[in-house]
Order: structure tokens, then C-alpha cells, then sequence
């Protein structure tokens, strides 16, 4: 370890922390560690929808999504490594002229499998992740039950911009818009 300005001891390969067990509610895991946080941009890309209900849409996004630093040397997955995410958000949507639309995202995405670069396989069967999916929608379903007489709102894009305390556990957005 190598000391800083501050005083604080800083890891003379980091991505050694990255790679580490961790533990997180006996389980354990590698990557990033709880309460940690990326910044991304995202280049220009693709949304289309399709109205399926009076108030429902399918909708499709594709992007390259890029770090807004660099990783550190070595850390992290290798390249060719895959996620599949559920994501759960409030999107804000302010019309601004004929064409043009403001739009914000606020929510949570839950990890449903990854597949390593070096396999095709993934780390759980479709049936596995649906299973997943199932306990995080029931879940989301009782926390939304047990705040049936919290006045619901819409989070405002000046608290989205706020810095975020570190989270626990199941964290989430849960207020309806």
C-alpha cells in the first residue's frame, strides 16, 4: 500500500480490490464494491416504441454507453463478457417544441445473469432468470404496498442531480408518478 496526501491508504494494484471476494449478506461476490458508482455517456442512440395499450409501449434502446473516466488498469471484466439487466424506472418526459422532448430516467436495474467472455453459457437458465424476475417484481409489489398511504411522487430532476448516500441493501424507487 502506498500512503496519499490525505493520509489514506491507497491499494498499490487497484485492481486487485476490484477482483477480490467481497461478502454481502453471506454471499459472495467481485466487482465493485456496495455504495460505489460509474458515470457513463451514452453515444447517440436508438429508442423506438410502439403504443401496445392506450397506456402501454413496448420499447426498444440500443447504445454504446461509454465511461466517463477510465478504468483502472486491469480491473474489471474481460472484454466480451455479458449482463442481462431488468430495469425498473420512472421516465420524466417534458415536450419542449414540435420535435424535441426533455426525458429523464430515475430507477433501479437488477442483475438477472452474466455470461463470461471465455463461454457461451450463460450463469443462470432463461428459467432461472425468470424465477429471479418473479421475486424482484413480488418484492417491488409488497414495498409499493406498504407505502399505499405515503403521498406518491414524481422524483424532480434538481434531487435526481443530487450526490446519493451510499445504499443498502434493496434500495429503491418505489414512488409513482
Amino acid at each position: 500500500m502506498s500512503g496519499t496526501a490525505n493520509g489514506k491508504k491507497k491499494p498499490d494494484d487497484i485492481a486487485a480490490t476490484y477482483n477480490e471476494f467481497k461478502e454481502f449478506e453471506g454471499k459472495r461476490y467481485t466487482g465493485m464494491k456496495i455504495g460505489r458508482s460509474h458515470k457513463w455517456y451514452y453515444d447517440k442512440g436508438e429508442w423506438k416504441e410502439t403504443k401496445i395499450t392506450p397506456d402501454e409501449w413496448q420499447i426498444h434502446y440500443a447504445v454504446t454507453k461509454r465511461r466517463a473516466g477510465k478504468a483502472p488498469e486491469g480491473s474489471g471484466v474481460p472484454v466480451g463478457t455479458g449482463y442481462h439487466w431488468y430495469i425498473l424506472a420512472h421516465q420524466n418526459v417534458t415536450k419542449l417544441n414540435a420535435n424535441d422532448y426533455s426525458t429523464s430516467m430515475t430507477g433501479v436495474k437488477f442483475k438477472l445473469a452474466h455470461k463470461r467472455a471465455d463461454t457461451d453459457k450463460w450463469s443462470a437458465s432463461p428459467r432461472a432468470q425468470r424465477r429471479r424476475l418473479i421475486k424482484i417484481l413480488k418484492d417491488m409489489i409488497q414495498e409499493l404496498e406498504k407505502q399505499t398511504d405515503e403521498p406518491a411522487a414524481a422524483p424532480s430532476t434538481d434531487q435526481a442531480k443530487k450526490k446519493r448516500p451510499r445504499v443498502k441493501r434493496k434500495a429503491r424507487m418505489v414512488a409513482l408518478s
